[in-house]
């Protein structure tokens, strides 16, 4: 069991008795792993030696503020393992770390230092930067092309108005604001509500 404060784990960790009360045939003594117990493990050469061990390390420290150092140790470590091996530690810590800010440091680390590597999760964290960057080049895109025909047509602009133009990330309404722009008399007509 991995727990993630001590309290828990000290509960957790408390014998079972199986059997009568009196006549207890057999004592469960859990194993529980958790920050109180587990270490920090920070360097990638550690890391290469248990790997298992690592994976724990980074899963029970996630909430710890300098979990970065743990999950780049481990990320490095997995550079030189056969690709079955990162493979399976890649999405077990994925899902150990679940929904914490660590899951996103873990995913950003899969993307660049595990680029080699191939795997659902890998893959779906590169398409989204992918996406990410399609969508960023097409609003560029679109505000230099307001921008071009806005020259072209000799319409001035201000300031304000090339920052607002330059600065907006929806393609949708950069396409809007270009249609405008091809038929608009002045700057501030672009960005009239319709």
């Amino acid at each position: 069991m991995i727990c993630q404060d001590h309290a828990t784990a000290e509960w957790a960790a408390r014998p079972v008795p199986i059997g009568p009360a009196q006549w207890a045939s057999v004592v469960i003594q859990p194993l529980v792993a958790g920050p109180h117990n587990m270490p920090v493990i920070t360097n990638p050469a550690e890391a290469r030696k248990d790997l298992a061990l690592a994976t724990l390390s980074a899963i029970t420290h996630a909430a710890d503020p300098d979990v970065g150092a743990t999950l780049k140790a481990l990320s490095t470590a997995l550079r030189d393992s056969p690709q079955t091996t990162t493979a399976l530690i890649a999405k077990l810590t994925a899902q150990g770390l679940g929904k914490r800010p660590a899951a996103q440091q873990w995913r950003n680390l899969v993307a660049v230092d595990l680029s080699f590597y191939k795997s659902p999760l890998s893959e779906e964290i590169r398409d989204e930067g992918r996406a990410e960057g399609r969508t960023a080049g097409r609003a560029e895109g679109r505000a230099e092309d307001i921008l071009l025909v806005l020259e072209l047509r000799q319409i001035g602009l201000s300031d304000e108005a090339r920052a607002r133009i330059t600065e907006c990330a929806d393609p949708e309404i950069l396409r809007q604001w270009l249609a405008r722009a091809v038929l608009a008399s002045s700057a501030e007509e672009i960005f009239a509500e319709v």
